[in-house]
């Protein structure tokens, strides 16, 4: 299996990474809450801000019943505005678990098997330079152990010249996946019993299940996220921009400072149909909330397809020095609590912005939070923080 340094596999999440360089973080605040779990999150929220340098950060809590929100920094870099209460923004790879809950409601429904291959659905995509759809299945696809090269390593957007020029394409799902079978698997697929599988991050498996959703339904993975899980819990303001390139209401705007550059780049609006069923989605801390909190008490999946999705296997070293003790399940990441227990998630990347939650298993306790302004100087302090914030939030609303 090939191995990373730790700021490489932060990075191997991220389309692109940038150079250090203090962020504009401003003195713009906007806050609601005062609970003793709403004054962490308020506290470790400005620690993160200052120590990934970001734009912004954003954060809501629920504590049961109730509802905070903290956000600090500057909405752009034109004014002294805080970011929006409420606010809209892309949440990058945790599309992943829409994606996997979609899946594993087909296969609850006996429409699909986590033991089907990709070849069976997808007939001749997946070959050449030894990678074999045949061998690989969607359980594979949707555990990250399929040892599919990750295409986003490929796409041409890690510099501010290449952002710049490539930021309007619009990218179709074959496209990516030829992406990566032009390059030779990482690793072969891993059995289904193996408890200690060969791992590694891959958009390319999400992008296949994707494929896989449309061949089983008919619908495209779009649709099908619609109309099961996005209409059914009532996520207003969470959707699939597709072909548009902008963000519907109120938001912040993200920035990259790519490693080419001295400057801020506003990655605010392009197209991210590079990210597909990777990792496309926009929502909002509420909704987010709504979805992890149904997802965890069996609302979406039935108890065999749920205790699937949360059966984990050990993370790289390369990603459990960064998130210690993290597992990943069926689209699905565990981390534990220093104060016992675990917590859920699929965080996410984008070109200038960061997503980072975390819900309880009883599903009693959750923390949505983004952060806009990415550098790669501060790229890892910034991740530490922002898990410091959420391990640290959740512990004070459990006592």
């Amino acid at each position: 299996m090939r191995r990373l340094g730790s700021a490489a596999a932060l990075a191997a999440i991220v389309v692109t990474t940038a150079t250090t360089g203090a962020a504009h973080a401003g003195n713009g605040t906007a806050e609601n809450g005062s609970g003793g779990a709403s004054k962490v999150l308020r506290k470790e929220a400005r620690r993160a801000l200052e120590k990934g340098e970001f734009v912004s950060i954003t954060a809501g809590l629920r504590d049961g019943r109730k509802h905070s929100e903290t956000n600090q920094g500057l909405r752009d870099l034109n004014g002294d505005a805080a970011p929006p209460s409420g606010a809209s923004y892309r949440i990058a790879s945790t599309t992943k678990t829409f994606t996997s809950t979609v899946a594993l409601q087909l296969v609850g429904e006996g429409r699909l098997s986590l033991d089907d291959t990709v070849e069976k659905w997808l007939p001749g995509l997946v070959r050449g330079n030894g990678n074999d759809g045949s061998a690989i299945t969607v359980r594979n696809l949707l555990q990250n152990t399929s040892g599919l090269h990750n295409y986003t390593a490929q796409l041409p957007l890690g510099d501010a010249e290449s952002f710049e020029k490539e930021r309007w394409k619009q990218w179709t799902p074959h496209e990516l996946v030829g992406l990566a079978v032009a390059q030779k698997p990482s690793f072969p697929p891993a059995d289904k019993d193996d408890p200690e599988p060969d791992w590694e991050y891959s958009n390319t498996n999400f992008v296949l299940a994707g494929m896989i959703i449309e061949a089983v339904t008919g619908n495209d993975w779009r649709t099908e996220v619609t109309d099961r899980i996005i209409r059914p819990l009532g996520l207003k303001d969470t959707y699939a921009p597709g072909r548009d390139t902008g963000i519907r209401g109120p938001h912040s705007h993200a920035y990259q400072r790519f490693a080419d550059s001295k400057e801020w780049t506003d990655t605010t609006e392009y197209s991210v149909t590079w990210g597909d069923s990777a990792g496309e989605l926009i929502s909002t801390h509420r909704d987010l909330d709504r979805f992890f909190t149904a997802l965890l008490r069996g609302k979406l999946l039935a108890p065999a397809e749920l205790r699937a999705m949360r059966t984990t296997v050990p993370m790289p070293k390369e990603f459990t020095d960064i998130w210690p003790g993290a597992r990943y399940g069926l689209g699905l990441l565990s981390h534990p609590l220093s104060c016992g227990g675990k917590f859920w998630a699929h965080h996410g990347d984008l070109v200038g912005t960061t997503v980072r939650l975390a819900f309880t298993d009883d599903g009693r306790v959750g923390v949505a939070s983004t952060a806009n302004g990415i550098s790669d100087g501060t790229l890892l302090a910034g991740d530490r923080a922002m898990m410091r914030m959420l391990d640290r939030t959740v512990c004070e609303a459990r006592d």
